[in-house]
């Protein structure tokens, strides 16, 4: 059984990736995961040159028996769960008069149901953790559009609201039990997901998906005592 034990969504590439980056640099097996088993084996094998222990598991989180079956074969691989990182997520655009409804499923189906049914498969583990050493934690990614709603990602900014929305229920509901959710609430990031406004925003200008992956590092770093509900990144020309 690992010492500690991590299990990370949508950790291909960006923010997921940064942070399971940052999980390994603190002594955690990890277990990833992404919808493409290619670019997902490839990114384990890039953890794996580090030195890390890595388990990469498909899954397409808006299919509960993928999402059931990522948690089984973490479990039997580590046998424990200390942080699990809520991050797969997709957005897509379009005016309120265009919306296709099956992009609004898809859109809730992996931004906000796959973090419900992650916490539910994951209880358990995360409550032995909790008990064990008092600092089980629960990352999820949201947005900057999970604080104030935006136009023409109106679907993508109310599932990021329900994301910030329950990682505050979670805390109220299982904060006695030693685990601890944070919801990520960054602008703008260098990764593929915001290549759509890369002519208006140009990389070099936007928040790194390290930036994001740090505050992982420093909530690692808190005491039993101390919970941080949300955490928001935002650039400096970013009135917020």
């Amino acid at each position: 059984m690992a010492g500690k034990a991590a299990l990370i969504t949508g950790a291909s590439s960006g923010i997921g990736y940064a942070i399971a980056e940052v999980l390994g640099e603190e002594g955690f097996a990890l277990t990833v995961s992404a919808r493409r088993p290619e670019k997902l084996e490839q990114a384990a094998q890039q953890l794996r040159a580090r030195g890390f222990e890595v388990l990469a598991q498909p899954a397409n989180v808006a299919v509960e028996e993928d999402l059931i079956n990522l948690v089984s074969a973490h479990r039997e691989r580590y046998g424990r769960l200390d942080v699990l990182v809520n991050n797969a997520g997709v957005g897509v655009g379009a005016p309120v008069g265009e919306i296709q409804t099956k992009r609004v499923d898809l859109q809730l189906n992996v931004n906000l149901r796959a973090v419900i049914i992650a916490y539910r498969e994951c209880l358990e583990l995360l409550k032995a953790a909790g008990a064990e050493h008092g600092n089980a934690l629960v990352v999820n990614t949201s947005s900057i559009s999970g604080k104030r709603g935006q136009p023409w990602l109106s679907v993508y900014s109310a599932t990021k609201h329900g994301v910030v929305g329950f990682t505050e229920a979670m805390n109220k509901e299982l904060g006695t039990l030693g685990i601890k959710s944070t919801a990520l609430c960054p602008g703008f990031v260098d990764t593929a997901m915001t290549d759509f406004v890369k002519e208006a925003v140009p990389p070099e200008k936007m928040i790194k998906p390290r930036d994001v992956a740090e505050a992982v590092r420093f909530l690692l770093r808190t005491s039993p005592n101390c919970v941080v509900p949300e955490i928001i990144f935002a650039r400096p020309d970013e009135a917020f």
